[in-house]
């Protein structure tokens, strides 16, 4: 069979172009494409890790705005528990002395109060003494027939105040 005679020289002829297109693609890709894919690989892995480690840096900025940021609250807030602390105070000074001028106030007035109150009381005795002293004078002038003079019963009435 002819076809088979000329297997030989067809193979031979093939396999050169298949080693020809076989070097041509690795020298194609391996040579020329290959490096400008890795050099865009290894761009983008440092882009990566470029973009990791701005994500770090951000990290830690704000992990230290947050702790300068929760320092002043802290800071604020004790600042704003010794104005209160001040206020109470204050105030606690104010009521007490506003207590001490009603509790003054109050006692000028009990005692003009009880002073008045003796005054009364002084007067009331002493109407009362002139009272008795007129009433005895009468009592005696009525029921013994003897007349009395206003000072003797006003003595009597007094003495009889004085012991009783």
């Amino acid at each position: 069979m002819p076809q088979i005679n000329q297997l030989a020289l067809v193979a031979y002829s093939q396999f050169f172009w298949l080693l020809l297109v076989l070097a041509l693609i690795y020298f194609g890709i391996g040579k020329a494409m290959l490096p400008k894919i890795q050099s865009t690989v290894d761009a983008r892995d440092k882009r990566v890790a470029d973009d990791l480690a701005a994500a770090q840096a951000a990290r830690t900025g704000a992990d230290e705005t947050e702790a300068a940021y929760r320092a002043r609250m802290d800071a604020s807030r004790a600042e704003a528990m010794q104005v209160a602390q001040a206020a109470r105070q204050a105030s606690a000074k104010a009521t007490e002395e506003r207590m001490h001028a009603a509790n003054a106030e109050s006692a000028a007035k009990v005692e003009a109060a009880e002073a008045r109150i003796r005054a009364a009381t002084d007067a009331a005795l002493a109407d009362i003494e002139v009272v008795a002293a007129e009433a005895s004078r009468e009592m005696v002038e009525r029921l013994t027939g003897v007349s009395v003079s206003a000072t003797e019963a006003h003595e009597a009435v007094k003495a009889a105040m004085t012991n009783g």
